[in-house]
Order: C-alpha cells, then sequence, then structure tokens
C-alpha cells in the first residue's frame, strides 16, 4: 500500500508529460493517408500498435484528438493544431540534423532513394559505383517506386531523394516541400521488331505510328502517365491502340518489341545500357519525358543527400541528349508557360 501511494503522489507532483514527436507523426501521417491500416503499412507498424500510439498522444495532449465517423476516424480540430505544427518541428528537426552533419569531416549515414525503373537501369550503376568509391562511409538505400507513390513518399519523409518521370502534357504532382532539379530530356520514340529479310511481316511496313493502327501493342497499365499519353499519342495519329499486352516492366516491353509480337512507344534510357535490337521512327514533334531529381527543402543542406543528388545530375551528363541545349531552354520555357 505504502508503494502504491507513493507512486500516486509522485505522478501528482511530477512535471506534465511533454508531447513526443513520434506519436505526432503518427497523427500527421493518419491525417494524409485516412486510416490507421495505412499509416501500419507505411511505416511497417501494426494496427494495434499505431491505435495504442494515438491513444497515448491523446493523454499527453489532454484533449480529443480522434473521432469516429462511422467506420473511419477523423482528426478533431485540436488534433489539426497538431498537424501543422509537426510539420514545423519535422522540418526544423531535419534542418538541424542536416547542420550538425555539415560539421562531420567525411560524408556519411544512409540515404533513403526511390528511382523508377529505367533510371535505376541507365543512371543509377554509374552513380552507386562513383559514391563507394568516392564517399565510402555513405550508404545509399534503393528502391523501385513509380513516380507518383515516390513523389508523395519524399514529401512525408519516407525517402529522402526522389529520380521521377514527367511525360509530354502530363505535370507530375507538386509537393510545397519538395525541390526539384530537371536531370535530362528523354526522347520517346516508337519501337518496331527488326526487319527481316527472309521472313517480310506487318511489321515491316511501318515506319510511322501511323501505320501501327492494326498491330498489337504493349504499354504500361491503366493509370499511368506513359499509358494515358502513349493513348492519346495513337489518337492522334488517327486510331485507337489494339491494346493486347499490359506490363510495368519496360525491360518485358523491349522483349515483346524484340520477338515480333508488339509496337511500343519507348524511352531512349532503355537502351543506355543495353544492346538495341530492334527498329524504332521518330514521332510527330519529337517528344520528350523529362526526368528530375526532387528532395525536400529542408534536407538540402544535408552532406549525403546532397552529395547522391549531386553525383546523379553528373552522371545525367554523360547521357546522350536528345535535344541541343536551344532545343532544351526552349522545353523549359514552353513547360512553364
Amino acid at each position: 500500500m505504502r508503494r502504491f501511494c507513493l507512486a500516486v503522489f509522485r505522478s501528482e507532483i511530477g512535471p506534465k508529460t511533454m508531447l513526443e514527436l513520434r506519436r505526432l507523426r503518427l497523427l500527421r501521417e493518419l491525417s494524409i493517408r485516412g486510416t490507421i491500416a495505412d499509416v501500419a503499412f507505411a511505416l511497417s507498424y501494426s494496427p494495434s500498435s499505431v491505435s495504442q500510439q494515438l491513444s497515448l498522444l491523446e493523454t499527453e495532449a489532454g484533449v480529443k484528438l480522434l473521432q469516429r465517423n462511422g467506420r473511419t476516424l477523423a482528426l478533431t480540430p485540436q488534433a489539426q493544431v497538431l498537424v501543422a505544427h509537426t510539420e514545423e518541428l519535422l522540418d526544423s528537426m531535419e534542418r538541424a540534423e542536416a547542420d550538425l552533419k555539415a560539421t562531420m569531416p567525411t560524408v556519411s549515414g544512409t540515404v533513403r532513394l526511390a528511382a523508377f525503373q529505367t533510371a535505376m537501369l541507365a543512371i543509377m550503376p554509374g552513380v552507386l559505383r562513383r559514391l563507394r568509391g568516392e564517399m565510402p562511409h555513405l550508404r545509399v538505400e534503393m528502391s523501385q517506386q513509380e513516380p507518383e507513390r515516390a513523389l508523395h513518399e519524399t514529401g512525408l519523409r519516407n525517402f529522402d531523394l526522389v529520380v521521377a518521370e514527367q511525360y509530354p502534357g502530363h505535370a507530375a504532382k507538386h509537393f510545397e516541400n519538395l525541390d526539384r532539379r530537371t536531370l535530362t530530356y528523354d526522347a520517346i520514340r516508337l519501337a518496331l521488331p527488326a526487319t527481316d529479310p527472309t521472313d517480310v511481316s506487318e511489321f515491316d511496313r511501318v515506319n510511322r505510328i501511323e501505320d501501327a493502327a492494326f498491330l498489337p501493342w504493349v504499354m504500361e497499365p491503366v493509370g499511368a502517365a506513359s499509358r494515358h499519353w502513349a493513348e492519346q499519342a495513337c489518337r492522334l495519329a488517327g486510331f485507337e491502340p489494339d491494346v493486347r499486352y499490359e506490363t510495368a516492366d519496360l525491360q518485358a516491353h523491349v522483349q515483346l518489341v524484340e520477338s515480333g509480337n508488339a509496337v511500343a512507344l519507348l524511352p531512349d534510357l532503355v537502351w543506355a545500357q543495353r544492346r538495341r535490337g530492334l527498329r524504332i521512327a521518330d514521332l510527330p514533334g519529337a517528344p520528350v519525358r523529362t526526368v528530375f531529381t526532387a528532395m525536400r527543402h529542408s534536407s538540402e543542406r544535408n552532406p549525403a543527400i546532397a552529395a547522391v543528388r549531386e553525383c546523379l545530375h553528373e552522371q545525367a551528363k554523360l547521357l546522350p541528349s536528345p535535344h541541343t541545349a536551344e532545343q532544351n531552354a526552349a522545353i523549359v520555357t514552353s513547360a512553364t508557360d
């Protein structure tokens, strides 16, 4: 009994509980992702653990933060106030960590990078090789991600740096806390099976996109910006493409074209690390996609992230450009108009 009374006495006169940043971040994640299950999946927690931490945060705050609305949870006005301050706290913490690391004599730490497939194949091998030789204490963790998801997750601090793409006429979603820099421009062309003089096929008569109106196509799945752009390119040419094959793997696109089973619209980066065993034809207007890097403004002074980004841009300079500097400038101007 004496021990129990002493414990109660100490809790009554002790200092008030401080709000914990880790729990505040869970509340912020819930405000963005919408459900506890999605928060748990994104951060590799169990749903029960997320619920428990949010309950503890309510106790710390002394106010109700969540209210049930049918089967979903809604944030109270008080919770929204905490979420807004959490953004500022996370930015401040990230800047503090960056400034601390900048005082170190060597570049070290871990950089979490997200990139789409062709960037991983065409650019990243050289980047990783150079970083391993010049900065042996730097660890790069790379994950293949679709650009839209990668940008979203980088804004949420689940990645530090992203290599993303933007197709002509399709503006990638902007996040206020991300700084974007153009990495390179990548020409898109019509890919066709190589001509075989001993076995003339219907593919051999194709020299323009209009000629491919009745051929089988391979494209990325519905919902991808590249799929929407490719379908529009075909419609502008006067036909609806016969999409028989769907895959997000552009290497599979190449195999289907090279084997004489389909035609496709492929970016030149596909050929940066492999031999081209098929025919290509230019498209009207010489379209290009824009490849860019993005990182949070609050991490710009982080020497490790800055080093990886700088190496990416140096490596991209070694890639063949589909346009002259004057044409690239015109592309940038038209994209921002």
